[in-house]
């Protein structure tokens, strides 16, 4: 079979526990990781591992925005347009005011989740955006035996929109290719037997990655190809019921479940 595995942002500040967004859970769910790539790299034909990588000035970051008194929100703060028209919210930088509005009115037109602040996370160059190293050496082996190469897909630089899913940003910029459907990342998983998806969050990128791979498949049918791997994923903490909802949608459309333990049997 021509398998290929799908790792979500397994990356120190969701998956170490004194990262910046750690994920409740994601420290055991790289060790499950990184002994199942281990034991089935002969099995592997493609890796393809997504990576976030954030500028301190996002618009999902506290930096952004202000209240009346000039303060930064506190992290986990949601933003709607109502928060921005009744003037709770703006933006820090009054030259940004007019497309983040804009921007949060897109996200609720999209069905999107609404705009959340996180902590920043996953900087650019910073040790926070590397893949844990555990898993980081099992990619090595697997490359090394296999002349194989990791197909590391970044996303989530452009600071005007969130790019929780690996296909596309939330709201794409039509300027910034990077933010559009990524269709050769498409047409690869099309290609394969078996596609193990697996990553951090469950509730967020694990997700929306996910629903837009299943929506963007030529054929329907593929997404049955798709066996996400529960024990390797986990949900942000206070963000269970996405993970949940995500699982029950795609589940009822034709993707499989499985664990580390039970597909290497």
């Amino acid at each position: 079979m021509n398998i290929h595995l799908v790792v979500i942002d397994p990356q120190v500040d969701f998956c170490d526990s004194g990262g910046a967004l750690y994920v409740t859970g994601a420290d055991e769910d790289i060790k499950r990781l990184s002994g199942a790539v281990t034991r089935l790299k002969d099995s592997i034909n493609r890796i393809h591992c997504t990576l976030d990588n954030h500028h301190l000035a996002d618009i999902a970051h506290p930096l952004w925005w202000k209240d009346r008194s000039g303060d930064h929100p506190e992290p986990f703060t949601i933003i709607e347009a109502d928060a921005l028209e009744s003037g709770e919210w703006t933006t820090a930088n009054p030259d940004a005011q007019a497309r983040s509005f804009d921007y949060v009115r897109q996200l609720a037109a999209n069905d999107r989740y609404p705009l959340c602040i996180w902590p920043p996370h996953c900087l650019i160059g910073s040790p926070g955006a590397n893949v844990m190293p555990e898993l980081f050496q099992a990619f090595r082996e697997w490359e090394a035996d296999r002349h194989g190469i990791v197909n590391f897909i970044t996303k989530g630089s452009n600071p005007w929109t969130e790019h929780y899913s690996a296909v596309q940003a939330d709201v794409p910029d039509p300027s910034d290719p990077g933010t559009l459907l990524n269709t050769s990342f498409i047409r690869a998983l099309e290609e394969a037997d078996l596609i193990l998806l697996t990553g951090e969050a469950g509730s967020h990128c694990v997700a929306n990655t996910a629903r837009d791979i299943a929506v963007n498949f030529t054929d329907a049918s593929s997404i049955s190809k798709l066996v996400l791997l529960e024990d390797a994923t986990s949900p942000v903490p206070g963000f269970e019921n996405f993970q949940t909802d995500f699982i029950k949608d795609l589940t009822y459309r034709g993707m499989q479940l499985s664990t580390t333990a039970e597909i290497m049997r």
